[in-house]
C-alpha cells in the first residue's frame, strides 16, 4: 500500500532569498564595500542553506559529551562537540566574523559588514555566533582596557583569520547566588607570593567552555562587599601542554535549548590568572563586552526569526489542506505576514545597533548617547518579539513542527535563551531607565525617530508616523507621572516603557526604510510591513492600579492583607 509523503521545507541560498537583508545593505552600503563584501555573502548563504543544514538536520539530536576521566582514572575534562561546531569555528575564523571589526582600516561600517555574515553563519552553525561574541566582547574588553601585555598575548588571536591561530573566549560572571546581580559574586582572587594570582570558586554557568580563554569576575582577597569590590580577571584554562589548570568541569547543562553549545559548571581551585584593570571596577571593565554581546544578541535574535520564517514560508507552498497549499489559505498567509511584518521591523531595530556600534568605534561622530539607549532596547524587543514568532512558527507546522527530527522545535528552544542572556528583559528594562539618566531624558531618541520620520513622504507612512509620535508621547507622559510617584512606580513599568520605545524605534526604521524602497525600485512590501506592524499595536503603556493592588495580585495574597502591611 503506498502512503502519502509529505515533502519537507527546504531552504536555498540564504543570502540570495533574503529580500530584507539585501535591500538594507545596497541602502546602507557603499557599491565598493556591498562589491567587496558579495562573494563572501554568496557563499555563507548558501553553505547555510545547502551542506550546512543538512548538516544539522543529520545531527538534531546529538550534544556534546563529557569525558572527566581517561581509563586510568587521570582526570581529563575532556569535551567533545558536535560536527556542526567542529565545522563552525574554522568557517568563523576564515569569514572573518570576529575580524572584521578590528582590522585596518575597518571604518564605520564594519561593523554592518560582519553582522550581515553573522546573520547568515548563526543559525546555520546552532548558535555558535554564541562564543564569537564572548571573543568579540573579549578583545573589545582588553583593548579599552589598555593592557598592552594582555592585548598583546591575546587580541591577535581572538582577531585572527587563520584556523589554526584563531581564540574563542569565554565570559564567566554568572554564579548561583546572584544570577544577574553580579554583585553577590563569591569566586575569591588571592594573591601568590610571586605577584601572580589565582581564583578559587565556582562558577554555575560558563557558555563555550572549551575556549582557550576567559574573563572572570572575582573579588581580590579582603576587598569589600558589592560590585565595586569586584575585579575583571583574564585567564588561560589550559597549560602548555594542554591539561587544564586549577580548573574542573563539574557538569555539562542540561538546558532546554542551544543544546550544541557546551555550557559548564566550573569549580575554581587555583586556575592562574591577571588582572585586566586593576583590582577594583571589575563591572566597569567588563561593560565594553557586555554591549558587543547584546548586539550580537539582538542579530541572533533576527537572524532565527528570518530562518523560521523561510522555513515556514517553503512548507507552506507544500503543504496541502482542505484542497489547497497552506499558501493560499487566506488565514495562513495573515499568519505568515504578521511574523514578516514583525521580523522586518526586529531587523532594521538591530542593524540600527550595529551601525551606531560601528559609528562608536570608528569615531567619526559622537553617538555614545544614542549607542548606550539603544542597546538594551534592541536587545529586549528583538528577544521578546522573537520568542513569539519563533512559537508562531512551530505551530505553523502543526504536529510536524512539534517532532524534534524535523529541527523545528530547536527553533523556539534557541530563541527562548535570549530574552535570558547578557540580562532578562527585566534587567535590561532597568537599565534602559539607568541609560535615561545618563543621556539626560528620551530627547536622544527622539532625535533618532524624528530623522527617520523626516524623510518619509508617502501618505500611508506618514499615518504611521503619526502612530509612532503618539506612542513617543505616551511614553513620555508616563516617565513623567512614574517620577513624581516614585522608584516603585518607575520600576514597576519600566519593562512596558522598554517595549515601547522598542517597538516605536523599530517601526520608525521600517518606515524609513519602506520609503526608501518606494523610491528606489517602487517594492511595497517594506510599506506593507510597516503598516502591519503599525497596527499590531506598539504602545504598551498600561498602568496596573495601585502597588498595593499589584502586589496582592502577584503574591496571590488577600487585597485586606496587602493594605495591612
Amino acid at each position: 500500500m503506498d502512503f502519502f509523503e509529505q515533502s519537507p521545507p527546504e531552504l536555498g541560498n540564504q543570502y540570495v532569498d533574503d529580500r530584507v537583508l539585501r535591500n538594507y545593505l545596497k541602502h546602507t552600503l557603499s557599491p565598493e564595500r556591498q562589491s567587496a563584501l558579495e562573494p563572501d555573502l554568496q557563499e555563507l548563504g548558501e553553505a547555510a542553506g545547502s551542506w550546512l543544514y543538512d548538516l544539522q538536520l543529520d545531527e538534531y539530536a546529538a550534544e556534546p559529551v563529557h569525558t572527566r576521566y581517561d581509563a586510568w582514572g587521570k582526570r581529563v575534562d575532556r569535551i567533545e562537540l558536535t560536527r556542526v561546531w567542529q565545522e563552525a569555528e574554522p568557517l568563523a575564523a576564515r569569514y572573518g566574523l570576529v575580524a572584521r571589526a578590528y582590522e585596518e582600516p575597518s571604518g564605520a561600517t564594519a561593523r554592518v559588514e560582519q553582522m550581515a555574515l553573522a546573520y547568515l553563519f548563526i543559525p546555520a552553525t546552532d548558535i555558535f555566533g554564541c562564543p564569537l561574541a564572548m571573543t568579540d566582547g573579549a578583545a573589545r574588553a582588553l583593548l579599552e582596557a589598555k593592557n598592552d601585555s594582555l592585548i598583546d598575548r591575546a587580541v591577535p588571536r581572538l582577531t585572527s583569520r587563520s584556523p589554526e591561530a584563531f581564540w574563542t573566549s569565554g565570559q564567566w560572571m554568572t554564579e548561583l547566588p546572584g544570577g544577574s546581580d553580579v554583585s553577590r559574586t563569591e569566586t575569591v582572587a588571592r594573591p601568590q607570593d610571586d605577584g601572580s594570582w589565582r581564583l578559587y570558586g565556582r562558577k554555575w554557568f560558563t557558555s563555550a567552555v572549551t575556549a582557550p580563554m576567559a574573563l572572570a569576575l572575582a573579588r581580590p582577597e579582603g576587598n569589600d562587599p558589592g560590585s565595586k569590590g569586584l575585579a575583571l580577571f583574564y585567564t588561560e584554562l589550559r597549560d602548555e601542554q594542554g591539561n587544564l589548570q586549577g580548573v574542573e568541569v563539574n557538569r555539562l547543562k542540561d538546558k532546554l535549548g542551544t543544546r550544541k553549545l557546551p555550557t559548564a559548571e566550573l569549580t575554581l581551585d587555583g586556575l592562574p590568572a591577571t588582572p585586566v584593570a586593576g583590582l577594583t571596577g571589575g563591572v566597569r571593565a567588563i561593560a565594553p563586552m557586555l554591549n558587543i554581546t547584546r548586539t550580537w544578541n539582538a542579530i541572533t535574535a533576527v537572524a532565527l526569526m528570518r530562518r523560521g520564517i523561510a522555513l515556514a514560508r517553503d512548507f507552506a507552498r507544500k503543504r496541502e489542506a482542505f484542497g489547497a497549499p497552506l499558501s493560499k489559505q487566506p488565514l495562513h498567509v495573515d499568519l505568515l505576514a504578521e511574523l514578516q511584518a514583525t521580523f522586518e521591523a526586529s531587523f532594521h531595530l538591530a542593524f540600527r545597533t550595529v551601525e551606531l556600534l560601528g559609528e562608536h568605534e570608528a569615531g567619526d561622530r559622537d553617538v555614545s548617547g544614542l549607542l548606550r539607549l539603544l542597546t538594551p532596547i534592541a536587545k529586549l524587543t528583538t528577544a521578546h518579539r522573537g520568542i513569539r514568532v519563533a512559537s508562531e512558527v512551530v505551530e505553523a507546522f502543526g504536529g510536524n513542527g512539534y517532532v524534534e527530527d524535523t529541527g523545528i522545535p530547536a527553533l523556539l528552544r534557541d530563541m527562548q535563551v535570549l530574552s535570558i542572556w547578557e540580562g532578562t528583559t527585566n534587567v535590561l528594562s532597568l537599565d534602559v531607565l539607568r541609560a535615561l539618566e545618563q543621556t539626560g531624558g528620551l530627547d536622544v531618541l527622539l532625535n533618532e525617530i524624528n530623522r527617520c520620520l523626516q524623510q518619509i513622504r508617502q501618505e500611508e507612512l506618514q499615518e504611521v508616523g503619526s502612530t509612532i509620535r503618539a506612542a513617543m508621547d505616551s511614553a513620555a507622559a508616563w516617565l513623567k507621572r512614574a517620577d513624581r510617584k516614585g522608584t516603585e512606580a518607575i520600576q514597576a513599568g519600566a519593562r512596558r516603557f522598554a517595549l515601547t520605545l522598542g517597538d516605536a524605534t523599530a517601526l520608525a526604521l521600517l518606515a524609513r526604510q519602506a520609503q526608501w524602497q518606494l523610491d528606489h525600485d517602487g517594492d511595497e512590501r517594506p510599506l506593507a510591513a510597516a503598516l502591519r506592524f503599525s497596527k499590531g499595536g506598539i504602545d504598551h503603556i498600561r498602568y496596573p492600579g495601585s502597588s498595593v493592588r499589584t502586589s496582592a495580585l502577584a503574591n496571590d495574597t488577600p487585597l485586606s492583607a496587602a493594605t495591612k502591611k
